[in-house]
């Protein structure tokens, strides 16, 4: 049972001193955890411990402003039994490696006493290019394999695919093979040599050059989206490789794939989700680190950070 009591806050995130303070969504949700009247503390996963029994972790306390270049000021280092605070975000950005899987195992172990957001447990199980694997009907033409000679079959089948790292991130390692490509076979090699993870291709999907959809779900509900559109010349409409983030509306196919997934999601923990939309198909589930509150934010004058707040004191009441 968590505590009846709701101050302390945890972000375990990337140095937050480096966020882009007008783009990042932890940032936006620390700072309406502090117009709340929350205290803050920030950890890196580097600075997690399980020392005899106890997970601790190397936190300094913050305060946070809306000032660029100076967005942040720092209390002393001190190490903290993590089942002292009432709320941990766990907020780093990918790779999903065996670093990341060994931070969620650590945490698991603080579940009982503490609400960690989202539910550590389930982001491990729920890695985003494989969770959409329960959903068969919603998601294009897909195969996963290191069998080259399967993806070659899949790319005689389907003729223009996408083949793209089954853990990568941001946009990274994402190549488009139309029918006459003659790369497939070097593609494979060249990723084969840097892991052990097979690869994973999907149908090409035209509707791609008019964005990808980012939309929201808080608690398993979608509350709004945004467009993300590609660079000319570009089929990765990601942020982080120079995709533009449009206003978007949520259509009656967004609305059918969130009723289906959203359930899912709700039971195992999952509070704050970014899905993307390619045209009628889910293609991932971001449940690590998702994106895209500050600029649905600006986009539609709703307060997707309180809604977010909302739910997680929902949690802590049950």
């Amino acid at each position: 049972m968590y505590r009846d009591y709701f101050m302390k806050i945890a972000f375990q995130m990337d140095p937050i001193e480096y966020v882009d303070i007008n783009a990042d969504s932890t940032f936006r949700l620390a700072e309406e955890a502090q117009n709340r009247g929350y205290d803050l503390y920030v950890y890196t996963p580097d600075d997690l411990t399980f020392n005899r029994g106890k997970i601790a972790a190397k936190v300094r306390s913050i305060s946070l402003k809306r000032k660029i270049g100076d967005h942040v000021i720092f209390g002393t280092v001190e190490l903290v039994d993590l089942c002292e605070f009432s709320v941990i975000w766990l907020r780093q950005d990918p790779p999903f490696d065996m670093g990341y899987i060994t931070n969620t195992h650590l945490l698991d172990l603080v579940t009982k006493k503490t609400l960690i957001v989202n539910n550590p447990f389930w982001v491990r199980n729920l890695p985003e290019k494989l969770l959409v694997l329960e959903f068969p009907d919603l998601i294009p033409e897909t195969v996963i394999s290191r069998d080259l000679e399967e993806i070659k079959e899949f790319k005689r089948e389907f003729k223009d695919i996408i083949v793209k790292p089954l853990y990568g991130n941001g946009g990274a390692g994402i190549f488009r093979l139309k029918e006459d490509d003659k790369n497939l076979t070097s593609l494979h090699e060249l990723f084969s040599n840097i892991s052990s993870e097979p690869l994973i291709a999907q149908a090409f999907l035209p509707d791609v050059k008019n964005g990808d959809k980012r939309i929201i779900l808080v608690d398993g509900k979608p509350v709004g989206a945004i467009n993300r559109v590609p660079k000319v010349g570009e089929i990765r409409s990601n942020m982080h490789v120079g995709g533009k983030a449009q206003p978007a509306k949520l259509s009656q196919r967004d609305r059918e794939i969130c009723s289906v997934i959203g359930p899912t999601l709700k039971s195992k923990g999952q509070v704050f989700v970014g899905i993307d939309v390619i045209g009628e198909y889910l293609t991932e589930i971001n449940v690590t680190s998702p994106t895209g509150i500050q600029e649905l934010e600006r986009f539609d004058k709703i307060n997707i950070a309180e809604m977010i707040w909302n739910a997680v004191e929902k949690k802590l009441k049950n």
